[in-house]
């Protein structure tokens, strides 16, 4: 039987204040009906983190097992068989809740080039490496093909951040939490000097084992600080994405002990933390000194949610209504709404779907329709309600 979850009620409106003791409630509820179908019922997954499309017209997807496996498969409903695409859980820790195989990113040029990137946690360090597959099997990649082009030290087994992705520009995008540890007691968010707490931005098709775009904000600096870096003042960005019409990168940053944010970044952004969480005053508690930084577009308190997984502009065909909407959720409660920002207008916030079940990642495919990578097992498929 398909698991179907369904939000069909009145719509509210209901915009808070932004400040330092106010969030936003996303309490909107749609008054069309949304839910989510389990897309491939003969498969399942361990753990799975991270769904993506090479874009290469093969109509295969892609899927990240924490563990450190990535499962090949044909996009389809009827598809009954999966392939091991690559097997690294030799070389991947994930021993701790937020460690493990977290990302991956098909090279633009995966067509001809062959190029894969993983980003995973190694024994006290976060990994970027490159791949190739293999050259006699598509659904196959070549496991002693690893360059590792980063490696981070990681003082914390949380906070390790995930996503990687190839942006509008060409670059390879990388999100690195705070280094973990409750409240960032090593202070990585507000330092330039350390990758930590950032999203970093670096040329993998120049340089061994990569060169730093002369448009950073850091590059070239004598400051000390790292030219790697893009944006910084992130707690745990654990997935963001760009938005393939308007370019905008869109992130979800883990929250502390109240708010979980979703942010706009831009180059040479300072997103507050660990001064500010959210629109609050972290540290310290009340009168800190917000000049330069740049607050969310959107959030939400713990009693609504408690862990933000960050998502995709949806851009696909199958939902008219939700083009142009941000479409995320959160991992506690398994709540997915849509968040529409135009950088004019205040963003307005929709609750979709409530779901029973934990939301690790969103994925999109080629036609842009949305995916949710869970952690019963299973990937589902966002979609509109055909009634019971």
């Amino acid at each position: 039987m398909i698991a179907r979850y369904i939000s069909s009620l009145f719509f509210v409106l209901a915009l808070a204040a932004c400040s330092d003791d106010k969030t936003q409630n996303p309490v909107d509820k749609s008054n069309v009906g949304f839910g989510v179908d389990t897309a491939f019922h003969d498969l399942s997954f361990e753990r799975p983190v991270d769904l993506q499309d090479p874009k290469d017209g093969s109509n295969r997807l892609f899927v990240v097992e924490q563990a450190g496996r990535i499962i090949v498969f044909e996009n389809s409903p009827s598809v009954n068989s999966s392939k091991v695409f690559l097997d690294i859980r030799g070389r991947v820790n994930d021993a701790g809740n937020e460690q493990g195989l977290l990302g991956l990113a098909f090279h633009p040029s995966y067509t001809s080039n062959g190029h894969f990137y993983a980003y995973y946690s190694a024994t006290d360090s976060t990994r970027l490496s490159r791949f190739q597959v293999s050259g006699g099997d598509p659904d196959a990649a070549d496991p002693s093909s690893e360059k590792v082009l980063l490696s981070i030290y990681q003082p914390f087994s949380n906070h390790n951040g995930g996503q990687i992705a190839f942006g509008p520009d060409g670059d390879l995008y990388i999100a690195v939490g705070d280094g973990g540890g409750a409240g960032d007691p090593l202070e990585n968010g507000q330092d330039q000097t350390s990758l930590l707490g950032s999203i970093l931005r670096i040329d993998v098709d120049t340089g061994n084992p990569f060169t730093i775009p002369p448009d950073n904000p850091y590059a070239g600096n004598t400051q000390g600080f790292r030219e790697e870096i893009y944006a910084y003042g992130l707690r745990n960005p654990w997935r963001f994405s760009f938005d393939p019409v308007t370019g905008w990168l869109w992130a979800g940053d883990v929250g502390q002990n109240a708010i979980e944010e979703v942010d706009i970044v831009e180059s040479g952004g300072n997103y507050g933390w660990d001064v500010m969480e959210g629109s609050s005053c972290f540290e310290p508690s009340s009168g800190c000194d917000q000049t330069d930084l740049i607050l969310p577009v959107w959030e939400y308190p713990h009693s609504v949610g408690r862990s933000i997984t960050g998502g995709y502009v949806y851009r696909g065909t199958a939902i008219p209504e939700l083009v142009g909407a941000y479409i995320y959720g959160d991992f506690i409660t398994g709540k997915i709404w849509a968040l529409r920002f135009d950088g004019v207008n205040p963003a307005t916030n929709t609750e979709l779907i409530d779901a029973d079940f934990n939301i690790s990642s969103f994925g999109v495919d080629g036609d842009g329709e949305i995916y949710i990578c869970a952690f019963d097992g299973k990937i589902h498929k966002l979609i509109p309600d055909i009634g019971p």
